[in-house]
This record gives structure tokens, sequence and C-alpha cells, in this order.
């Protein structure tokens, strides 16, 4: 245990109990501890930071006093629903813990703050030195000539830069996707060209078709827009067809989001089977389907994908590249049948009014010159490797992979309850993303999904051990 990610500090100029108070209280400020979240028992509170039971009550009475959290007869403490934002309850311990990941803003927010030099496992992206700077660098000269940059004073194409779209065209062509240029709508990274489409296609109060387990940002966002969440159970070979069917007369949802390829936690892939008959039951029943293909560059160019079998009649393809170029070049793009295409871009320019012509120009320059498959293709081996150490560390702790090892996440049982488990584990350093994020309705499991790309350090899986039995 790291003593200095776990210990307060105890020649601090506030008490133990101040501090204890302070730390929770942060993560409330956060967001990272929502309304209605529990806090650790006393006893368990105690024991994970090295303090006596009357510190910890100490601590949950400060909280209380500042409106903060509410005790429940025979429950414990809770966050309270209308927190207030805290006051300052103590000088903050530099002690580099990070606030826990209990919901999905949580675990967004938590990729943002700096993890102390250490891999976080629960992170969604690869990490920096997988990524090719040079390859960024290369192509911003090579579209920043002053001719080119007289262009940037102006707006751009509503739909996007065109040859970014011209070049994307021909890379849907190579996955059997057949898009026009016109069929294509760049966007500010895979969300927001989700985002559109929901604003366009939905109003509030309709019902949607999500993935579950699925992913936590596409649930909240949807939620927040106002629609009903209808979850579809995934498994091996895709949705569940007879949940779908059942859904589709009892609801008749509008829309279904869903993940194809390398599945988002599960790592499951779309078989031509249920492909083909999940597309019978959308025509049937009037429904529009939604691919989310974020981890296109990490797949086997031949995976099944619904866009390939439908023609982009009753399917929306969605893309992007933050997952394999770099998180902060925020492009995306749909592609879509036309009459659709014109009232997306309707909603865009509502929106953003455009998109960043330079980034996208030079994005079209990695696609056109090849760097970026040849970059992709580097860090497909690279993630391979990492999933084999992973999968060894993983077993060789006792947790159990309950999905084949695929692309870049790992869907694993450790034996107890993840959400609990990751402000333990938050308290040693350690970042991971507990399965509940990955219901639509959160719900206690022993489930948790690892990047294999950032879960190679066998300090972590020892962590991670000791703790789950300890619990």
């Amino acid at each position: 245990m790291n003593a200095d990610l776990t210990a307060l500090a105890r020649a601090a100029g506030a008490t133990l109990t101040e501090q204890l108070a302070q730390r929770f209280a942060d993560r409330i400020d956060q967001r990272l501890l929502p309304p209605g979240a529990r806090l650790p028992s006393v006893r368990d509170c105690a024991q994970r930071h090295g303090v006596s039971a009357s510190t910890v009550v100490g601590a949950y009475d400060l909280l209380q006093a500042r409106g903060l959290v509410e005790a429940r007869p025979q429950r414990g403490f809770f966050v309270r629903q209308a927190a207030a934002a805290p006051r300052a309850l103590a000088p903050r311990p530099s002690d580099g813990a990070l606030p826990a990941p209990v919901d999905a803003t949580a675990l967004i927010r938590s990729m943002f703050q700096a993890q102390g030099g250490r891999p976080a496992p629960g992170m969604g992206t690869l990490p920096e030195d997988w990524l090719d700077a040079s390859l960024l660098q290369r192509a911003l000269r090579r579209v920043g000539s002053p001719a080119a940059a007289v262009g940037w004073l102006r707006y751009g194409d509503p739909a996007g830069d065109a040859g970014l779209r011209a070049a994307l065209s021909r890379r849907l062509a190579d996955i059997g996707i057949p898009a026009s240029a016109a069929q294509i709508v760049t966007t500010v990274g895979a969300t927001h060209a989700l985002d559109l489409i929901s604003r366009t296609l939905l109003q509030p109060g309709d019902a949607v078709l999500v993935d579950e387990p699925g992913w936590a940002v596409e649930f909240a966002r949807l939620t927040r827009a106002g629609m009903r969440l209808l979850p579809v159970p995934r498994g091996a070979d895709g949705p569940d067809l007879a949940v779908v069917e059942a859904l589709l007369r009892e609801h008749r949802p509008r829309l279904y989001v869903t993940v194809s390829v390398l599945h988002n936690p599960t790592g499951h892939s779309l078989t031509p089977a249920s492909a083909h008959q999940l597309l019978q039951l959308a025509e049937r029943h009037d429904l529009t389907v939604v691919e989310d293909d974020t981890y296109a560059w990490l797949a086997p160019a031949h995976a099944t994908r619904l866009a390939q079998l439908d023609g982009l009649r009753r399917t929306v393809y969605v893309s992007g590249f933050s997952k394999i170029l770099t998180p902060q070049w925020r492009i995306g793009y749909l592609a879509a049948a036309p009459a659709l295409v014109e009232r997306v871009v309707d909603t865009k320019l509502l929106a953003t009014l455009g998109t960043p012509g330079p980034l996208e120009q030079a994005l079209a320059c990695c696609l056109e010159q090849g760097t970026l498959r040849r970059h992709a293709e580097r860090v497909a081996l690279r993630l391979a490797a990492a999933r084999s150490r992973t999968e060894r560390l993983a077993l060789d702790a006792g947790a159990r992979f309950v999905t084949p090892p695929q692309g870049l996440f790992g869907w694993v049982d450790v034996g107890t309850d993840t959400e609990s488990l990751a402000q333990r584990m938050l308290d040693e350093g350690w970042l991971i993303a507990p399965g509940a994020l990955f219901h639509a309705t959160p719900r206690p499991t022993t489930l948790m999904r690892v990047n294999f790309a950032t879960a190679q350090d066998a300090r972590f899986w020892r962590s991670l051990e000791a703790l789950a039995s300890a619990h």
C-alpha cells in the first residue's frame, strides 16, 4: 500500500477528522460522489484510512452539519439530493488521491485529472505514449501553408471539410459501407454525432433501445435529453433479439443505439446472422439503428457491421478518431441516407455552426497519406501483446474474464462489489471502472471494465486482489 496516497497527513494543520471530512467534501463538490451515493460504513472507512471509528463519526458529523450528507437510520450516511457547494473544511492535504468514479460524469472527470504517473485501468483511451504526436505535427505542417490558412478565416462547409469527407467515403468503402461524400457529416467527436442524431430524430419522452451493459455516457446523455431508455441485454452474438422484438411491440421505440464491433465493455462483436435478423426487425417496426463504431480502427476490416448489410437505409453509421489518434482532436462523423443528412446538417448548424476545418484537413492528410493506417496497425500489434499480459495478471490475481478478451477492453469478474471496490482502489491511487457504470439502471455487480493498454502493471492486480479478498 502506498502510504502517501492512503494516509491522512497527521502533521497537517488540521485534525484527522477535518482532513477526512474535507476529502469527502471535495468528492461531493466535484460531483464525483453524486446525490444519493452511500458513504463507506464507519468501520470500513476507519480501516481504509487507518484512523479510529470516532474520527470517522466526527468527519461524517461535520459533513452532515454542512448539509452535504444525511444519516438514514440503520442504513448509514448518504450524499444529500440537493447538496450545496461545500465550504472549505480544512486545508487540503496533498495526498494526490483522486475522487471515486461512481457515475458517468465521474469517470469522465477522472480522465482530466493527473494520475500521479500511474496508469489508470479504468480509462477509456490509449496511453499517451502509444499515440504518435509527430504524425499530428507533420499533418498540421502540411495543411498550414499561407495559401491554405486564408481559408481558415471564414466558416467552412456546414457538412464538414470536403476533402475529409471524400477521404472518409474511401475509408468506409474499404470496410464495405457504401457512402458518398455527400452522405457524410463531420462532428466534434463521435459523441457529438450521436447527439446530433438524437436531436434530429427524437423528442423528449421518446423511447430508445440501448445495449446493456453499455456506455454510461450515452445513457446519461439520452436521459438528460428526456428520453426513456429501454435496455437490451447484450450477448456473445449481439443483442437479445427476443427482447428487442418484445420492446418494439410494446413501446414502439424510434431509435436503437448499439455497438456492433468490439462492444464496450464486453468486447463482443455482432454475428452476421444476428445482424440480418436485427435489420429485419428494424424494417418491420420502422426502427432506425444507430451503429456506434468508435473502435473501428482497432477492429478487423472484415467484422460485420449493420451499415454494410443495410446500405444506410435504416442505419446511421457513427465513428471517430479519439481512440486511435488523440482524444483532443475532437473529430467524428456520421454517414446516413441523403434525406437524413440534410436534417442533421441543419441540427449541426444550430448546435455548433461548424467544425474545425484545419484539424479536419490535417486528418484528411493522415488518411490520404496512409500514416493513420500504419499507426493503427502498430497500435493493434501492441494492444494484442497488452491483452495477453493483462489476461495473465488478472487470472493470477483471481479475477475471471466473463467474455473472451478482445479489443481495448476486458469485462472482468473480481468476486466483490466493484462500486465499493472502486473507492478503496482509488485510495491506493488506481482508477477503475465499476460495472454499475455500464447499466442503464445502476445495480450492484462484481464486474468491472479494464483497459488492456493501461492494466499491465502487476502492482494494480496485487492491490485489487488484496482489497477484493479483504472485503
